[in-house]
């Protein structure tokens, strides 16, 4: 079968240099030295900041605009224009792709971009994202993720790939399971013991649903609107892996993955589990009128406004399937580098450790709930520690850092549609009844055709 390149991947081919897909400075040579020039103090950069979490409506712009403006202060030379991704969609997460080929079509690409972990082979070999440790140097990049308050160890290589360092991480959740505490005194369960495994989800759900007549339970991972970190997490929770480590086989038909969505689809049949999309799952849960949703910390601003002085919101970690550990996954975005301009280069950096400093993380988590990557933050004498005690809900999501594994973006430049076949056969299964193997099965057996050739 002949495979088709997005607009992009076309025009790079066509291409008589690696310029002109932008790709800017060598990975040859000493990588322990940067590349790119210290701007001078009196050296005035412009450059554009492109980011899905800018677009969204909440606390998300206020908490953008607000780092932005503190980043001026200490660098009155470098002028941060934001954008959100161009797009239609009313999730702007699901612009940044087209919306950053697009802009590179035309020759103006932004400078920095927030980038899904889920697009990590694209924004490289296509979007042709510069490797930070050959701009910067090896060292500088080990020195950014390191200093007083370190990074997680599990979350630096996020953003690797064939041995460079082409993203920093930025904003990322895993799993969490958030539930009501009233609908469960009200059902008769102990809101002290919330459950640990699918099974037991499944028996909670049903008694919420049958004795208070709300919503038992939601998992936002089964829908494509959801994309595919949450989804990945439960399947491997169960064993299994959506693709090889070789990169070379979908395993999403595999008897893990067909278990998951038996499991789920079993939810929705017994009445534990309403058919809602994903935006009307996490609204309804706001509103008190589900018992459980597993889902990312990104929302839990909103389960915060809506429990408020209504009902107790509480948060657990991932329930696992039977004996087997849970495996959980990461969802969120890495900040990578675009421009080939040296001077915007380094700006670009400049802006990167600021956006993902001890003071930029203490900003972020507490006005929105994200995880702050460097986790001393919240150690005894810290700046998150007293408020870290005033809000337990953020427990499970850092316990679960220690055995987190990342989100695997899908090979080749159909990434995209292999991974939407994917989550749209699960969607069909889960709340339409279709059949889980054999739905599975010729969406695995589509996607296989859209991989790239060995």
């Amino acid at each position: 079968m002949k495979r088709t390149l997005p607009r992009l991947g076309l025009m790079c081919a066509a291409a008589v240099t690696l310029s002109a897909c932008g790709l800017g400075g060598s990975t040859s040579g000493d990588s322990t030295v940067a590349q790119i020039p210290e701007l001078r103090s009196d050296q005035q950069v412009s450059i554009v900041f492109e980011s899905y979490n800018y677009g969204l409506a909440g606390p998300w712009t206020d908490t953008l605009n607000t780092l932005i403006t503190d980043f001026g202060r200490k660098f009155p030379n470098i002028k941060v224009t934001a954008q959100k991704p161009q797009g239609n969609s009313p999730n702007p997460a699901s612009d940044t792709i087209s919306s950053i080929q697009n802009q590179l079509v035309a020759g103006s690409p932004p400078d920095v971009a927030q980038l899904g972990f889920s697009d990590l082979d694209f924004t490289v070999h296509q979007l042709q994202a510069k490797p930070l440790d050959v701009l910067v140097g090896k060292d500088e990049v080990k020195n950014n993720f390191e200093g007083t308050l370190p990074f997680a160890p599990r979350a630096r290589t996020l953003d690797d790939w064939d041995g460079h360092t082409y993203g920093v991480p930025f904003v990322f959740s895993t799993p969490v399971l958030y539930y009501n505490a009233n609908l469960f005194a009200q059902a008769g369960l102990d809101a002290s013991k919330p459950p640990a495994t699918w099974a037991e989800v499944g028996d909670a759900a049903r008694a919420i649903a049958t004795r208070t007549g709300q919503g038992g339970a939601y998992i936002d991972c089964l829908t494509k609107s959801a994309k595919d970190w949450c989804f990945q997490s439960m399947v491997r929770s169960n064993g299994g892996r959506v693709v090889s480590d070789d990169r070379r086989t979908l395993g999403f038909a595999d008897d893990a993955a067909v278990q998951v969505t038996k499991m789920a689809q079993d939810l929705v049949n017994t009445g534990a589990m309403p058919k809602l999309n994903q935006k009307q799952g996490y609204e309804a849960f706001a509103r008190g009128e589900i018992g459980m949703i597993l889902e990312t910390s990104a929302i839990q601003g909103t389960f915060v406004a809506g429990a408020k002085d209504k009902w107790d919101l509480r948060s657990a970690t991932m329930p696992r399937f039977g004996d087997k550990p849970v495996v959980p996954t990461n969802s969120g975005a890495g900040l990578h580098i675009l421009s080939s301009d040296p001077a915007k280069q380094r700006a670009s950096w400049e802006l990167i450790k600021f956006l993902t400093s001890a003071s930029a993380y203490t900003t972020i988590s507490q006005n929105i709930g994200y995880l702050p990557l460097r986790t001393g933050l919240l150690d005894k004498n810290n700046a998150l520690y007293d408020w870290s005690q005033k809000n337990p809900l953020l427990a499970p999501n850092v316990a679960q850092l220690a055995a987190m594994e990342p989100w695997v973006s899908l090979p080749g430049n159909n990434y995209l549609q292999i991974r939407d076949g994917m989550m749209d056969a699960v969607e069909s299964i889960v709340f339409q009844g279709k059949d889980p193997q054999s739905t599975l099965t010729a969406a695995r057996t589509e996607g296989a055709k859209l991989l790239p050739a060995s």
